[in-house]
């Protein structure tokens, strides 16, 4: 991937490793009655990649969001690249790349139209060149002249992810980025992804695929019912130096293999 772009409400960012790209304070996220998302506070530095790891329906995709102004908070702040994210979510969205969990680009857009869409709204350069660049990344180029509504899944993954790649963010949250990706493709997106953080990046993830995750984050968060769990490098909450992430989230959820297989079984009866 291309060095990213420095850009932020009164100009060009700074490059300090030690400033916090991420800064949320007492974030919390209420529907009714029903608390998605506890308050937690969570700051994310220049050049880290940060990963968020969860259960189904801990408040992963809710924090992912929150910072990117896709939802407003119940209490609490988030600072996004220094711009306060409730005051100005356009502007944060506008400096970020995102891939969503489960959203699909348009059914009646073409691959390149879609592309070339998204170009437009980020008002870069060299539309043509670059919609045929990640066209040919993710080898989608004999599929560019067709609607996304007639794509596979992971076609549809990889026109999401070039969307998210194209306008050369600083920062990029990415909720479930491997999903439906082939092995081959989640190789190839992985490394580009620590390309982009050796080239000063940094990124925020959300991830069930936890082999994956821990060869990519330096610092991950746990959270379950809406909670932060714990949080730093994997050294620090590792209980003993053979424990792999998924081990850590096992033991900090506080469900076993066997409980989780003697729950299904349950919902099966």
């Amino acid at each position: 991937m291309p060095s990213w772009k420095e850009v932020s409400q009164n100009g060009p960012v700074s490059n300090s490793l030690s400033e916090n790209l991420v800064e949320a304070e007492g974030l919390a996220k209420r529907f009714g009655d029903f608390v998605a998302l506890q308050p937690l506070d969570v700051k994310v530095q220049a050049g880290e990649f940060f990963g968020v790891f969860g259960p189904n329906g801990a408040g992963k995709s809710t924090f992912i969001r929150l910072l990117t102004g896709q939802l407003r908070p119940s209490a609490g702040s988030a600072k996004v690249l220094g711009i306060n994210v409730e005051s100005k979510p356009r502007l944060v969205k506008s400096n970020i790349g995102i891939v969503p969990e489960s959203e699909s680009p348009p059914s009646y857009l073409t691959a390149a139209e879609f592309l070339e869409f998204v170009a437009r709204l980020r008002r870069i350069g060299d539309i043509d060149k670059k919609v045929n660049y990640w066209l040919d990344w993710f080898g989608m180029t004999d599929k560019s002249g067709t609607l996304c509504k007639d794509l596979s899944k992971g076609q549809r993954q990889k026109v999401m992810l070039a969307s998210a790649f194209i306008h050369e963010p600083r920062l990029l949250f990415l909720d479930e980025p491997f999903v439906n990706l082939d092995p081959i493709y989640q190789r190839k997106c992985r490394e580009l992804l620590l390309e982009h953080i050796a080239n000063g990046g940094t990124i925020f993830l959300c991830s069930h695929i936890l082999e994956i995750a821990e060869r990519l984050c330096t610092r991950v968060a746990v959270i379950d019912n809406g909670r932060v769990l714990a949080a730093g490098k994997m050294d620090d909450l590792r209980t003993s130096k053979d424990e792999t992430l998924e081990d850590i989230f096992i033991r900090l959820v506080g469900k076993s293999i066997d409980q989780i297989e003697s729950e299904t079984t349950h919902e099966e009866e």
